[in-house]
């Protein structure tokens, strides 16, 4: 049975003047699957993140999703594809209440003119209706729904993460890219929003994330790539990543002592 890809890179390459930040990179990303990339500070994950979102254009390869070349395409256009996406640096409206900010992300999917707004006409104001209420039920995902009306400011940081989760779904989007998701987050924060990940999971969702909390991708994603110095080394189920040794000496950055290195990466595993 053929699976369907929500992203193929291949043989991707980038770079910027002549510096060479990816070099062949072979991505292929299954729809419905919680997918990781991780790799050591500076291996590209970022620049991966950019080029499937449309912010960079490869040098080289192609990049398709859900099938379609991306290659010239403007990012919104890409984003029209199926994307939503967070950020490492949280962007929400801090003026804004909670479920107004979630709003924002369907904005642009919502058919009315300004002459609509500016006399509330009946198409507006159900359009709004319908709006509010879908955006309350996407912060039921992310266990915020009792907060609605309370200013973005005024959150937790670890809820702050879980609104721009939010945000991002009212995009309506079929491939969810998420950076950096528990960057800052306590060892509670980590567990509910891995909860509420997996929930929007098994609602047919992809999930496609980079982190550098090796505990939180192990726990999370059924399967994971890695990147060192611009390369995919290896990628496999949890269990393959965490004993294979390209893994361990690219984390290590040693190979001299092969039992040492081992325990440290189960020790990075186990505490996160």
């Amino acid at each position: 049975m053929t699976t369907n890809l929500a992203v193929d890179m291949d043989n991707v390459s980038c770079a910027f003047g002549g510096l060479r930040v990816l070099e062949g990179v072979n991505l292929k990303i299954p729809e419905g699957s919680v997918f990781g990339l991780i790799g050591p500070n500076g291996a590209g994950k970022t620049t991966a993140f950019n080029l499937v979102s449309g912010v960079y254009q490869p040098t080289g390869g192609s990049i398709r999703l859900f099938g379609q070349d991306i290659q010239g395409r403007a990012t919104h256009e890409i984003t029209r594809l199926g994307i939503g996406r967070t950020f490492q640096n949280i962007r929400l409206f801090r003026e804004m209440t909670i479920l107004e900010n979630v709003m924002v992300g369907m904005h642009g999917a919502l058919k009315y003119n300004p002459a609509e707004i500016l006399l509330r006409m009946p198409r507006f104001r159900t359009a709004e209706r319908e709006a509010r209420e879908r955006a309350r039920e996407l912060l039921g995902w992310v266990g915020l729904d009792g907060l609605a009306d309370e200013l973005a400011e005024n959150l937790s940081y670890g809820n702050q993460r879980k609104l721009e989760l939010a945000r991002a779904l009212a995009t309506s989007p079929r491939i969810l890219m998420l950076d950096e998701p528990v960057a800052g987050m306590n060892s509670g924060e980590k567990m509910d929003l891995m909860r509420e990940i997996e929930a929007i999971a098994k609602r047919g969702y992809t999930i496609f994330l980079i982190e550098h909390d090796v505990r939180f991708v192990m726990s999370l994603c059924s399967e994971i790539a890695v990147l060192n110095f611009g390369r995919i080394i290896a990628q496999g189920r949890p269990e393959q990543i965490r004993n294979d040794p390209q893994v361990i000496e690219a984390y290590l950055g040693r190979e001299d002592d092969e039992e040492e290195a081992q325990g440290a990466v189960d020790a990075e595993t186990r505490n996160g």
